[in-house]
């Protein structure tokens, strides 16, 4: 209930008075929205078909793809948490995040081969890079972090979109899932003790990432 009063609150901020020119804010968010889903079917397809291409002479460094686009309701609240204008225009020009990939590798090494692989791909624009494996956040989370730009071509334009890439081993993965749903869970007992148990795990998690790495450098697979 209160994630549905606050999105009514959110949602009167973006909505003129006029029924008329609210009406064409929908439409439009609708148009802005339709083209974050389809700049992410571009930077998926270009990730399946790496994919499918190294699939033929190698083991793929990618195990699973997954996507999503932020739902309304944490589009306007990022805005209003971040100081930022409601507004159509500053959903696209000031968060990266709306539409997102999420790549799963199963070693370290991977991670990076497939970031470079996208950085090669000539119509994506790497907008920026951030590395929290070499450089995690201090609560243990590690993933790499991409922001790029693709364009899509609709029935008369082009547009440039923004589609946030974060790539992570398995292990990396289920901690952060653990980690979020931690995040938001309330009232919960030793909450402090719990968050220094994850820190510990996440440091864990790093050293077998780097150690199942060597194992599989000595055994050449």
């Amino acid at each position: 209930m209160m994630n549905e009063n606050k999105t009514r609150e959110l949602m009167d901020v973006l909505l003129p008075e006029n029924p008329e020119e609210a009406r064409k804010v929908l439409h439009d968010y609708d148009i802005l929205m339709m083209r974050y889903d389809s700049a992410i079917r571009e930077v998926r397809t270009k990730l399946q078909i790496l994919n499918d291409e190294l699939s033929l002479t190698q083991q793929s460094p990618i195990s699973t793809i997954s996507s999503r686009r932020k739902k309304t309701f944490s589009i306007l609240e990022k805005l209003e948490r971040q100081g930022f204008p409601i507004t159509l225009e500053s959903i696209e020009k000031n968060l990266h995040d709306v539409a997102g990939i999420r790549v799963i590798c199963s070693f370290l090494d991977d991670i990076y081969n497939v970031a470079d692989m996208l950085k090669r791909q000539d119509d994506l624009k790497v907008v920026q890079i951030k590395d929290y494996i070499k450089n995690p956040k201090a609560n243990g989370y590690r993933s790499y972090h991409m922001i790029v730009e693709v364009p899509v071509f609709f029935s008369n334009e082009k547009h440039a979109m923004r589609v946030e890439v974060q790539i992570r081993t398995v292990a990396m993965d289920f901690w952060a899932t653990l980690e979020h749903q931690i995040k938001y869970k309330q009232d919960i007992p030793n909450q402090d003790a719990i968050i220094e148990e994850l820190k510990q795990c996440a440091d864990t998690i790093s050293r077998t990432d780097e150690r199942m790495m060597s194992i599989r450098e000595k055994a050449r697979i």
